[in-house]
């Protein structure tokens, strides 16, 4: 080969190359402007009518306004939220299909189910945290108990009595099985596919106890067709100013406080992520969002990707320690 017929390779070469890296430098902004192009499925791993779908339902609408595509929720409940949050790990991370995570199944959940089909510590792309929930202790209002002092003498005379929850592995369990241990009281666990079905039948009088997030069960106890006797959180909700905390009612030390946050699959693009983080942020900081959400007993809570990220990796390893301590398992 000539020295000029080198040099003129040479030259088409680094011309190439540099188009190339123009290229490539490029797909990340189109991708940044062209997200979303279409609708955005939101997966909700629990039931509808409860906590999850409340405020999933609630800062959805103001993300569709902020995005300009719809954002449609999918409720997909089933094995204490597993099954629909694997959905969203197991999609396309494109930013089309996201889930609502939570304190159980991207942090308790691996530790009690002796089979997962994910790990939430590899196959998701945290985007931003939602906020608290405050989870209540109820019962039906034909259950002759008015306060924690006297449901714990009502269960010595009836242990193994049935306490109900939203699903095995949440933090509704949890909390009822703490709740067990530092009230030396006996129970057995009966797991709901969502809050919905759990309060029809603490209403009915089908199950005399419950543990639930207190967004769902709310209207139901304003309404006086359950009794709330306690609250499991450090601080009493606003919701329920005269309801004590249990740690007030004579369980120190006493508390479970359940957050939620947005998540995509592993390896979302930073573009995507960070609109998705931006549209989120902007809705919980609405009037109007906080107001309803809050009004439900629902803390709205906003976060970067990464401080979410950072919590449920703390969370993961913490409650690791309390379900072997506690024995815990959902199997």
């Amino acid at each position: 080969m000539s020295i000029r017929s080198s040099r003129a390779l040479s030259r088409r070469t680094v011309v190439g190359l540099a188009a190339a890296l123009c290229g490539a430098a490029a797909l990340p902004a189109f991708a940044d402007d062209a997200f979303p192009s279409k609708p955005i499925r939101f997966i909700v791993p629990y039931a509808a009518g409860g906590t999850t779908d409340l405020v999933a339902r609630t800062v959805g609408a103001h993300m569709s306004q902020t995005l300009g595509q719809t954002v449609v929720i999918e409720n997909r409940g089933g094995a204490g939220g597993n099954l629909g949050m694997d959905a969203v790990a197991k999609s396309a991370p494109d930013g089309y299909t996201v889930g609502m995570g939570a304190i159980s199944t991207n942090a308790l959940n691996p530790h009690i189910y002796r089979k997962m089909s994910f790990d939430p510590r590899k196959d998701f792309s945290a985007i931003g945290l939602l906020g608290n929930s405050t989870i209540v202790l109820e019962v039906g209002a034909a259950v002759p108990v008015k306060n924690v002092a006297e449901l714990r003498a009502w269960a010595a005379k009836n242990p193994g009595s049935p306490f109900g929850t939203a699903g095995a592995g949440t933090s509704m369990h949890l909390a009822g099985v703490l709740f067990g241990q530092l009230s030396h009281t006996e129970w057995t666990h009966v797991p709901y596919k969502g809050s919905a079905p759990l309060i029809t039948d603490l209403v009915g009088g089908q199950i005399p106890v419950a543990f639930d997030n207190l967004p769902a069960s709310l209207p139901h106890i304003q309404a006086g067709k359950l009794r709330a006797l306690a609250v499991a959180g450090s601080q009493r909700s606003p919701a329920l100013p005269d309801v004590p905390t249990l740690a007030e009612a004579g369980l120190p030390g006493y508390s479970v406080e359940p957050w939620f946050g947005v998540y995509g699959p592993a390896h979302l693009p930073a573009p995507v992520v960070k609109k998705l983080q931006t549209a989120l942020q902007a809705a919980l900081a609405d009037p109007g969002v906080k107001e309803k959400l809050a009004a439900a007993g629902f803390s709205p809570k906003s976060s970067t990707a990464a401080e979410l990220e950072a919590l449920s990796a703390r969370e993961y390893e913490r409650l690791g320690k309390v379900a072997k301590s506690a024995k815990m398992s959902a199997d």
